[in-house]
């Protein structure tokens, strides 16, 4: 098939208002930060033997970590300060430990760190490669209604702050909780009493921590939603730039560019702001906190209670067991930022997908083209129907025109036969077969389509024109170029067939961008045909060429066409007019003049 394919990353066949109406809607709430956690934990578990094998590295490290205090303690204690001695032997003993388990310890951590850059780039590939297979089962009114800014920016700058921030994260929480650990059953060991006193600063910990994270995590989500809503407002800007420029309308997309770009700066300062008050006031409190253990460990080796090197090495460990604290508060922002982002990457993830097939799905196999609508109804939005009980049966081959207003329901009536659309009520039949009971990729099949808004892909005219049917041989693309009028632009191409062309680039004009969608429908050769204002980007005399080769394409096809220009459906099989979603006229071209009604009027308006 040929465009119908694509349907998930380009425009529906009948756009729904959306995109730049929720540009300035109103701050969504953040979630509970610790589901979102849990959950990026639970997707890391996937890769539960790297992670075994880094925690394993992670608590070596920290182990080694928790025995350096103690083996400087004992160093100190190597020296006699009443008989001004010093034990040699055994202090050249601790000090080649001390070195080795230094050694050791950077040997582990390089290698832990390695793997966990591994592990890490591993988990987001699964994580977007997930993302990117969730938008290709999204319905399309999930596109009709969000910025395509927004949603790319979830996939690249939300993705990557939860990347950067696992790959740093990840071993030190790991490595903070057992040097804490380990530290705190050394420091019960060398005394309980200084412990006791060390443990005064935890209530102060947890209050902090309690306290900057409430406000920080709302800042931040806030700020991840703004980023998006400029993304969104650039990709529109940068599109849409001619209108822009025809329409003078420079200072005000600029004005709108600020007033986002500044919200986005407050949400952004206040996020920072209160983020970094964790660590000036962790340091705070660690060095209150050290003074403290060192004025009470001075009276106790002055009253004989306990020795330097004791009290050296308590000091030693309470340093410890804050510089975890100290890390992941240096962390705080970055963390709050990944889980900011992890949650809107978990609202799309969690979308609902399209209704999947049945398990009676069929595919459907030599279709004639046959199609029915019985009592068909539908509405984009609840208690607003476009399509009214709709009825109408094709028969194979036949050519119908669809007529009416914009906004009657013409396109409709396509988006509901593609099955983009589920019906409210009613049923819809290609051959017989209700197509609720068709496998989608065999529905999808059945059709050929040219929208109006020309979609066309990163690659060369022959790529564009073979993305409906990959194993077409060269010579069967030059024959449907040749079919739809496009060969003879395309020869007079520096590069021909091979020049390069961008789904936003303007080095096509719009009617030779069309003229490619028809070659790729024409490529195709689907039995049922589906023209939406197919020729409304060319000229007159191309547009009369081009419906002499449609109508080679048309011939043992059922064909839809959707035009405004009543000249291009006249010689249709049939004509329906659709006003306020319901079929008010039915016929050829002449039955429909005969009868003077709406169809007659809108002729009569068209030629004046």
């Amino acid at each position: 098939m040929a465009e119908i394919k694509s349907s998930s990353t380009m425009p529906t066949l009948g756009r729904r208002p959306g995109g730049g109406a929720r540009r300035f809607a109103p701050k969504e709430k953040a979630k509970n930060a610790k589901g979102v956690l849990k959950r990026l934990l639970r997707l890391m578990l996937r890769f539960r033997k790297s992670l075994v094998i880094a925690m394993l590295l992670t608590i070596a490290t920290s182990s080694i970590a928790v025995v350096g205090p103690l083996l400087i303690g004992n160093a100190i204690n190597t020296f006699d300060t009443k008989t001004a001695s010093v034990n040699s032997r055994l202090l050249f003993v601790i000090l080649v430990s001390l070195v080795s388990c230094y050694l050791a310890g950077w040997v582990i951590d390089t290698v832990n760190g390695v793997l966990m850059t591994r592990l890490t780039q591993r988990f987001i590939k699964d994580l977007r490669r997930q993302f990117f297979a969730k938008l290709q089962k999204l319905p399309l009114n999930f596109y009709d209604t969000r910025p395509h800014g927004d949603t790319m920016s979830r996939i690249t700058n939300d993705v990557d702050n939860v990347s950067s921030t696992i790959s740093q994260a990840t071993t030190q929480l790991i490595a903070s909780v057992f040097t804490i650990c380990g530290t705190f059953v050394m420091m019960l060991v060398l005394s309980p009493l200084l412990t006791a006193v060390a443990m005064v600063a935890i209530p102060l910990f947890t209050l902090l921590s309690k306290t900057i994270a409430g406000r920080s995590r709302r800042y931040f989500l806030a700020q991840q939603r703004e980023l998006g809503t400029l993304n969104a407002m650039i990709e529109e800007s940068v599109v849409g730039l001619k209108m822009v420029k025809a329409f003078n309308r420079q200072e005000t997309v600029l004005s709108e560019f600020q007033t986002v770009n500044g919200r986005l700066r407050d949400d952004s300062a206040k996020a920072q702001t209160w983020a970094g008050f964790m660590m000036p006031f962790m340091n705070v409190i660690n060095n209150l906190n050290f003074a403290l253990i060192a004025g009470v460990g001075g009276v106790l080796t002055i009253k004989g209670m306990a020795t330097v090197g004791l009290v050296v090495s308590f000091l030693t460990y309470s340093k410890q067991f804050g510089t975890p604290l100290n890390n992941l508060a240096g962390m705080f922002n970055n963390i709050q930022s990944a889980l900011a982002g992890a949650e809107r990457v978990f609202e799309i993830i969690d979308e609902t997908e399209e209704p999947p097939d049945q398990e009676t799905a069929k595919n459907l196999e030599n279709v004639r083209g046959a199609v029915e609508f019985q009592n068909v109804s539908f509405s984009y939005l609840p208690g607003k129907p476009v399509l009214k009980d709709v009825s109408f049966s094709i028969q194979p081959g036949e050519v119908v025109a669809l007529v009416g207003e914009t906004g009657a329901g013409k396109t409709t009536v396509v988006n509901l036969l593609t099955r983009f659309y589920e019906l409210d009520s009613g049923r819809i039949l290609i051959d017989g077969n209700d197509i609720a009971g068709v496998a989608r990729g065999s529905l999808h099949d059945c059709f050929s389509v040219v929208l109006q808004d020309t979609c066309l892909f990163t690659g060369t005219i022959f790529d564009n024109i073979r993305y409906s049917k990959p194993a077409a041989a060269d010579e069967e693309v030059v024959r449907a170029a040749k079919l739809a009028h496009a060969d003879e632009f395309i020869t007079r191409l520096p590069q021909g067939y091979q020049t390069a062309v961008t789904g936003s680039a303007d080095n096509l004009s719009l009617g030779q961008r069309q003229l490619i969608a028809i070659a790729r429908a024409v490529l195709c050769g689907a039995p049922i045909l589906i023209l939406d204002e197919a020729t409304s980007s060319v000229d007159t005399k191309t547009e009369k060429e081009i419906q002499k080769a449609l109508l080679t394409l048309m011939r043992n096809r059922t064909s839809f066409l959707i035009a405004h220009r009543l000249s291009t459906i006249r010689d249709a099989d049939r004509i329906m007019v659709i006003d306020h979603g319901k079929i008010l006229e039915m016929g050829n071209h002449s039955e429909l003049m005969r009868r003077r009604g709406l169809y007659y009027d809108m002729v009569i308006s068209q030629l004046g």
